[in-house]
């Protein structure tokens, strides 16, 4: 599953899904592509009984995969209160976009020490991402803007080659995804960040590996100098 892709909602093959997969992982799927489509918003308390009934299944799978998403972060239980989608504090969120500014970093890096004609590939796929960001903004669609954002950066990631790199991305993506939804719709910077995307392909093309990192963690703490401005406003009204 990609970062800017959570599971559909659950259709007519949902029975032919559990004699192949585990319910537990079907069900915490479900459940992560309703926090990641802010369906559960950040601080909403989880009813294990209403998904139990919708995807008809037991309420023994929906712990598993309640105790599964708690474990990875993106809900908590609460004693005697129930299970909730986490609400990231500033600090954590700093946190995870110091963590996100290493990774996307080196994403940078080894995309344009790629062999030129890989590289040629990547950015070419980079500045069809940043057209389409460019549309997007001219658009205001912030929530399109926003998901090929994601797509881009996971390009330079999965061009890494390293699993285990695109899974602790994939993870730290999720998490911040808890912040990020509240502030959509303020839409700050997208001309800014269009600039810092078409600068960051451009360094790729170019083969610069220093100068492709150097932009790609500025450009991430940029970002998240936007949210937190974003989330002062949110505060103060």
């Amino acid at each position: 599953m990609l970062p800017w892709d959570p599971p559909s909602e659950p259709d007519q093959a949902l029975a032919a899904q559990v004699r192949a997969t585990s319910l537990g992982k079907l069900v915490r799927d479900d459940v992560l592509g309703m926090i990641l489509r802010g369906e559960l918003k950040a601080g909403q308390r989880i009813n294990e009984p209403d998904v139990a009934s919708r995807l008809g299944v037991s309420r023994v799978p929906v712990r598993e995969a309640l105790r599964e998403l708690e474990s990875s972060g993106l809900v908590e239980a609460r004693k005697h209160s129930g299970v909730f989608v986490r609400k990231l504090g500033a600090e954590e969120v700093r946190g995870l976009y110091e963590l996100r500014a290493v990774l996307d970093g080196f994403a940078g890096r080894r995309a344009a020490q790629l062999a030129a004609e890989d590289r040629a590939g990547l950015a070419d796929a980079l500045d069809s991402s940043v057209g389409r960001m460019e549309d997007a903004a001219h658009s205001h669609n912030v929530s399109a803007y926003y998901s090929e954002n994601l797509r881009f950066h996971w390009i330079m990631v999965e061009a890494t080659g390293n699993a285990a790199i695109a899974e602790t991305y994939r993870n730290l993506v999720q998490k911040l995804h808890l912040s990020r939804l509240t502030n959509l719709a303020h839409g700050m910077g997208m001309a800014a960040s269009v600039a810092d995307h078409r600068a960051i392909a451009a360094a790729v093309r170019a083969g610069d590996a220093v100068r492709s990192e150097q932009l790609v963690a500025d450009h991430v703490e940029r970002a998240h100098q936007r949210l937190a401005a974003a989330q002062e406003i949110q505060q103060g009204d």
